[in-house]
């Protein structure tokens, strides 16, 4: 669930142009920490996903969906 938690926030994140550190300063945590959980090493508290979303610019249910989406894989629509 963590690396496909890190893929979601790494596409939003660079969709949207924006670097880590930016990410970090919107969200108000650490840049390695946002780096941490974009390669999948950690999981997020939910305070930590709600300010994400509100850094990359999504609502916080899209940034989950798009996670278990992630998880469901590529061939999840055709079920």
């Amino acid at each position: 669930m963590a690396l496909a938690f890190g893929r979601v926030v790494r596409k939003l994140r660079t969709e949207a142009g924006l670097s880590q550190e930016e990410v970090s300063f919107r969200a108000d945590i650490e840049r390695y920490f946002v780096s941490y959980l974009e390669l999948g090493r950690g999981q997020p508290t939910l305070t930590t996903v709600l300010k994400l979303a509100a850094a990359l610019g999504v609502p916080p249910g899209e940034l989950v969906a798009l996670t278990q989406q992630e998880l469901a894989g590529p061939d999840a629509g055709e079920r």
